[in-house]
């Protein structure tokens, strides 16, 4: 028993039946001129030519909203709020195939509609003077009602059915309304691929802000594991602690300000008001210090216009080098470290190379050689990295595109 009454109170009911009467409500002048104008035709006083000619522009004045773009949008939204179905917002112009299912949809709306405002308009009140007849004690007059002879209970039976078969027809036109709704009002091809393209963008950004969280956060993590573990075989000098805690400090603060920016930028609904940490390869003697101080020996040659590579490139090739130096320091430990980066023959060029002194992970699968392959992969370069001749090397190509 519950579950056969449960459409007649169920909130979904209410609110698909408050949609089909806006369609009802937009349906009432179209009846109202519908009504004049076959007064007009069925009248001897009016010119039938010139009925027939007002008749033909309101056709078209009438029809025309059926294909607006707005219209369309206005009627996704309520469907989406009113009806419970998933329809994404329309982007972009309609196609002709979309606007005539567009259209389609508002001559049901309508149609749908007016029939639950006339059974509201006609049957509600009838049924609910069934009802309260047998509580008024035959006081309200049957006179213009069906069933006058009906003995008061019968009415009062027939009241309550009608109002119950009254709100089941509301919830199957609202439910049928709505497995109506997505076929009608749904994306078009060219609407399903622009969102299939903008999810694809959002997945590569997140995917990016993930890499770059990786190589900050991992970076941060290394350089304060060598400081730490060199001050701690340092604490007979306080000058070597002090600028260890101090590299410790900053390298935290800042791979702080990558977290908060990455985690506020992963947050599709915060905006982002503070631009992100822009460290380019100008920044890259701050990475090699960071290392240094902890036993790593960094030998830095820089070759070339470093200053024409575009901030981009730049950029990219910073982190390459950063990741680089943490994975030397994770698998090498404190090794002399050779980087060398150059500009020429129109590409940026960048070697980290380290001995090898143990056994240690050089799989290309690492998180840190695949983010790394990642970024040259997207700025069309080339990358090799392995072990030859008891040293391990990341040599990186990107092009610059420059003259």
């Amino acid at each position: 028993m519950t579950r056969v009454l449960a459409p007649l109170v169920r909130g979904s009911t209410f609110l698909r039946g408050v949609y089909l009467l806006l369609g009802g409500v937009i349906a009432l002048p179209y009846v109202l001129l519908t009504v004049v104008f076959v007064s007009m035709l069925t009248s001897d006083d009016v010119p039938k030519s010139a009925t027939w000619l007002l008749v033909l522009v309101a056709a078209v004045i009438a029809v025309t909203p059926a294909f607006l773009p707005g219209t369309r949008a206005v009627e996704i939204a309520a469907a989406r709020g009113l009806l419970g179905v998933h329809l994404p917002d329309p982007t972009g112009p309609a196609d002709r195939e979309t606007a005539l299912r567009g259209a389609l949809w508002f001559g049901l709306h309508l149609a749908f509609g007016a029939l639950v405002g006339l059974a509201l308009f006609s049957a509600l009140p009838m049924a609910l003077v069934f009802v309260f007849q047998w509580f008024a004690g035959g006081s309200i007059s049957r006179t213009g009602l069906p069933f006058p002879s009906w003995h008061p209970a019968g009415l009062t039976a027939a009241g309550i059915v009608l109002l119950v078969l009254l709100g089941y027809a509301v919830a199957g036109l609202g439910a049928l309304a709505a497995q109506i709704a997505p076929t009608l009002l749904g994306p078009s091809p060219a609407e399903r691929i622009a969102a299939l393209e903008a999810r694809a963008g959002q997945l590569v950004e997140r995917t990016r802000l993930a890499r770059e969280l990786h190589d900050s956060v991992g970076h941060a993590l290394t350089v304060t594991t060598l400081q730490a573990a060199a001050a701690q075989r340092a604490l007979h000098d306080p000058e070597f602690v002090r600028r260890a805690l101090t590299v410790i400090e900053e390298t935290g603060r800042a791979a702080m300000d990558d977290l908060d920016h990455v985690l506020g930028l992963l947050r599709a609904a915060e905006r982002v008001d503070r631009p992100a940490p822009q460290r380019t390869l100008a920044d890259v003697d701050r990475v090699v210090a960071d290392v240094s101080g902890g036993g790593l020996r960094v030998a830095l040659t820089r070759e070339g216009p470093l200053s024409t590579v575009p901030a981009a490139l730049s950029r990219e090739g910073y982190r390459i080098v950063q990741e680089a130096l943490t994975n030397a320091v994770r698998h090498a430990g404190p090794v002399p470290v050779t980087v060398h980066i150059a500009v020429a023959d129109r590409s940026l060029r960048i070697e980290v190379a380290n001995p090898v002194t143990r056994d240690g992970p050089d799989d290309p699968s690492g998180r840190g050689l695949a983010g790394m392959r990642e970024r040259v992969d997207v700025l069309g370069g080339r990358m090799t990295a392995g072990r030859a001749d008891g040293r391990f090397t990341v040599a990186v190509r990107l092009p610059t595109g420059g003259s």
